[in-house]
């Protein structure tokens, strides 16, 4: 960070959270897929404990079924993690009067991300917090076309005071209102889907 330039590091899916789902699912799959085999062949295939007098159908089919399902997500986490997927930066230059966002995804042509919106393009900033049972906040940057572009992935989960900080310190970098909602829960309408925000408060930081 300089006086002209603040840049952040996203680090993606190589995180210990990423990590540690793929270890819990790859062992949870193989314990269910070995389990599986072994009520199918009569023969344990597990050290822990005997599965080979449960019967195949249904009980063993189905544990083939979450066995297979477990190892295919973590192989796909594992995946992820080798391609580092949603690495990248956040660069914000009052050098080029530029916004940058930069991201890798799966690898082929555009494995590279490239988001770039110039200042006087920008409305605001909006730091949203999403309350109940998968609670997350984020910083969206509002352009003039009412787009709204999130700053970190969805899955990071954030702390809202360190994220709040950053949000006052870009919306005084870029010279921009900073807009702070509350969504404590989601409603489905009989006509659409809409948030509730029970919460708005905004102002000029």
């Amino acid at each position: 960070m300089t006086d002209l330039t603040i840049r952040e590091n996203i680090t993606g899916s190589r995180n210990p959270g990423s990590f540690l789902i793929m270890f819990i699912l790859f062992f949870a799959g193989l314990g269910f897929f070995l389990a599986g085999l072994s009520s199918y062949f009569q023969v344990n295939l597990l050290k822990i404990t005997d599965t080979s007098e449960i019967s195949f159908v249904p009980q063993g089919i189905a544990m083939l079924f979450y066995g297979t399902g477990g190892l295919g997500f973590a192989i796909y986490i594992f995946l992820t993690i080798l391609w580092n997927i949603g690495s990248g930066y956040n660069e914000f230059s009052k050098e080029d009067n530029l916004v940058r966002i930069v991201r890798l995804g799966f690898p082929g042509k555009n494995r590279q991300i490239f988001l770039s919106y110039e200042f006087k393009n920008v409305k605001n900033l909006k730091f949203l917090i999403k309350q109940g049972l998968n609670p997350r906040c984020n910083i969206l940057l509002v352009l003039k076309d009412k787009r709204e572009i999130p700053l970190f992935p969805a899955q990071f989960l954030l702390n809202p005071t360190e994220t709040e900080k950053k949000a006052i310190q870009l919306s005084n970098f870029l010279n921009v209102p900073l807009e702070s909602l509350v969504v404590l829960f989601y409603a489905k309408d009989t006509s659409k889907k809409k948030f509730y925000i029970l919460y708005n408060i905004a102002g000029i930081v």
